[in-house]
This record gives C-alpha cells, sequence and structure tokens, in this order.
C-alpha cells in the first residue's frame, strides 16, 4: 500500500466512502472515485494501490477515531451513568453526518482479505470491551448479572446504535443529543433491571390444539 497519501486524504477517504455506501466494495471502480474528487483515474494511485486500500483505510481510520473519541469523552469522568452518556454522545455525534460511513462498516467488514479484517477486527473488539466495561458499571444492585447477560446488553446496545444510518433523520428525530439521549435512557431501563436477575425464559409453544382451545369459542 503507498504510504503517500498526504495531502487529500481525508477528501479522497470521504469520497470513497461515499461511494461504497451507495454502490458497494464491488460496485465501486476507481474511475468512478476519481470523478468524485476531481481527479484523473491514474493520480488516485500516487495515493494507494489498490481499491482494497481504500476500504482498509476507511476501516481502520474510522475505529481508531472513534476509540480515541472514546478515551476523550471518558478522560476524568468517573460516575458509572455519566460515563455511559459520554460514550453513547460521542458515537452517536461521530456518525451523525456521516452514516454513510456505517453503512460501510457494517456492510464491508468481511470484504477486507483475513489479516486485514483480523486487525479492523481487534480494534472493533476494544471498542466492545469500552461499552461492555460501562454497561457493566451501570448495573445496580446487590446480585451483579453474569457476564452473559452484560455482553447481550451491550450487543442490545450496539444494536441500537449502529443501525441508526438506516433511519435516523435530524429534521424528524431530533439532535443527535436527543437520540444518544433517548438510546441512554431505553438502555438504562433495561440494563439496570439486570440486578434483579437475568430475563425469564420465553415462554413454551402451546400445540396447535392448545392455541385453539384458548380461542374464544374455540375457533379455528
Amino acid at each position: 500500500m503507498s504510504a503517500r497519501l498526504g495531502t487529500g486524504r481525508e477528501e479522497l477517504l470521504n469520497a470513497a466512502a461515499r461511494a461504497l455506501a451507495e454502490h458497494g466494495y464491488h460496485g465501486m471502480s476507481m474511475r468512478e472515485l476519481a470523478r468524485a474528487t476531481n481527479r484523473a483515474p491514474a493520480t488516485l494511485y500516487n495515493y494507494v494501490e489498490h481499491k482494497e486500500d481504500l476500504l482498509y483505510l476507511i476501516q481502520r481510520d474510522a475505529f481508531d477515531q472513534m476509540l480515541a473519541r472514546a478515551e476523550e469523552e471518558l478522560a476524568g469522568v468517573s460516575a458509572p451513568v455519566e460515563r455511559l452518556r459520554r460514550f453513547v454522545g460521542g458515537h452517536v455525534r461521530f456518525f451523525a453526518d456521516r452514516q454513510y460511513l456505517m453503512r460501510v462498516l457494517i456492510h464491508e467488514a468481511a470484504t477486507l482479505p483475513p489479516e486485514r479484517r483480523a486487525e479492523i477486527r481487534e480494534r472493533k473488539e476494544r471498542y466492545f470491551r469500552v461499552a461492555r466495561g460501562l454497561v457493566s458499571g451501570v448495573v445496580q444492585g446487590a446480585s451483579p448479572p453474569g457476564e452473559v447477560e452484560v455482553e447481550r446488553a451491550t450487543y442490545c446496545l450496539f444494536g441500537m446504535l449502529n443501525w441508526t444510518y438506516g433511519w435516523y433523520q435530524p429534521s424528524r428525530h431530533g439532535t443527535p443529543d436527543e437520540l444518544a439521549a433517548a438510546i441512554v435512557h431505553m438502555t438504562l431501563s433495561g440494563v439496570q433491571g439486570l440486578s434483579e436477575g437475568p430475563p425469564p425464559p420465553p415462554a413454551r409453544p402451546r400445540s396447535n390444539r392448545a392455541r385453539v382451545a384458548a380461542r374464544p369459542g374455540g375457533v379455528r
């Protein structure tokens, strides 16, 4: 991979991320990217050697920035709930005007070859561990939940955070800070209940005969 990104790096990676979000990795050509950044196709190879390099740099830089932002948001903050608020707020604001970037991180996660994919995976796991520690920290009560419950709750949190790219519209759903507050509220409502023990197991499905019998008049 060429190391000569230099001037224009951010512009190039942002344009590549937008193109990837719109067309997908296999649907984006270097020629289209050159046109989007007002460059001659040949000049792109002064920045990167392959299209794969762009996807790798987009993902690597995104997670590095997310980790740095999380560290900055949490610095000097000790109250567990406030730490969770800071983390969620930083995440939401990071992607609020870059929803295309989240689309790339989700849908092109498996596109890189194994070695590079493992490198990105390590960054993802570091970010997940930060969030898992925050979720664990806000659980109250004398009976802390087990590791599985905390992990499940953390994945639920990321389910809310990551998929906002598919529906969030500031004009309709409020500012990034309002969105973050809603996500924190729902997370706290669920996570703090874990101190009461794991959720009850799902009810066993009834047989068709039992379901029919339970209907008014046994109507089929």
